[in-house]
């Protein structure tokens, strides 16, 4: 199990609560301590975590079911099941957690609400760097990620909550790159492609069931015709066909139109009549 996947574990699960996004980082400025501590707990790794609780989560999943009976038509169904979590109203905010040296635990530190982000920093626009800055009401922190994509997966995820979470006061986000500031793109890439297969699939069926009409309509056709022109055979005298006819003079053009498409064609001599 890795940091992230313990830290939700051990510090957000037994509290009804969903992380989002974590990003290991250190300070790039030393904290200025007032008087000298003792009894310090020595080295440790600090992680900036995004969680949720409370919330009204709405977890949608696209199942797709193929009908094999059906298999002619490459008919695909699209099930679409949502589920609720929890009926609280939402509450995200973003938490200090520390692993001390030689400890397989994690420790909650400082905490706050998602309200109380009021500035997010990228410092540079124009390059993907690992710094970045977090105004609060009462807090100002400088941090250096572990990595710059790192840094880059957590800013998606925290401008995306905000969105989502904050009606009014939503934190001013600066020196930020422009994919950033696109919101969740693994989760707009995922939507995108859910929408694109039930586009395709709705596509495909409107053209199934277009050239299922036109064969329909061309049996049809075809059955009137076969009755039309049993009728006809039914009345003629096939006794004496010279009389009426000639020999072999009823060809195609005395057939109706839907069976000249298939080629089927009659002969007439002194003996009756026969299909060729």
């Amino acid at each position: 199990m890795n940091a992230k996947s313990a830290i939700s574990k051990e510090i957000f699960a037994p509290h009804d609560e969903r992380m989002l996004g974590a990003v290991q980082v250190k300070r790039r400025t030393k904290k200025k301590i007032p008087f000298l501590a003792t009894g310090g707990q020595g080295e440790y790794l600090t992680y900036i975590c995004l969680s949720v609780n409370g919330s009204r989560i709405f977890e949608l999943q696209a199942i797709v079911l193929y009908l094999p009976f059906i298999e002619d038509l490459g008919l695909f169904l699209f099930s679409f099941i949502c589920s609720v979590t929890n009926k609280k109203p939402a509450q995200a905010s973003i938490t200090k957690v520390k692993q001390f040296e030689g400890s397989t635990s994690f420790v909650k530190r400082t905490q706050w609400m998602l309200e109380q982000l009021r500035q997010v920093n990228g410092i540079d626009p124009n390059r993907d760097s690992p710094e970045f800055d977090l105004l609060f009401e009462n807090a100002f922190d400088q941090w250096v990620a572990s990595t710059a994509s790192e840094k880059c997966t957590f800013f998606q995820v925290l401008h995306h909550t905000c969105q989502r979470y904050l009606t009014d006061k939503k934190p001013e986000f600066i020196n930020c790159q422009s994919k950033i500031m696109g919101g969740n793109s693994i989760l707009h890439s995922a939507a995108d492609s859910v929408t694109s297969a039930v586009q395709k699939a709705s596509q495909a069926l409107n053209e199934r069931g277009e050239r299922l009409g036109r064969a329909e309509e061309k049996t049809e056709e075809l059955k009137n015709s076969a009755q039309q022109f049993a009728e006809t055979a039914h009345k003629h005298n096939w006794d004496e066909p010279s009389k009426h006819l000639g020999f072999k003079t009823l060809q195609r053009s005395y057939l109706p139109h839907a069976f000249q498409e298939f080629e089927i064609d009659v002969d007439l001599t002194p003996w009756g009549y026969q299909y060729r």
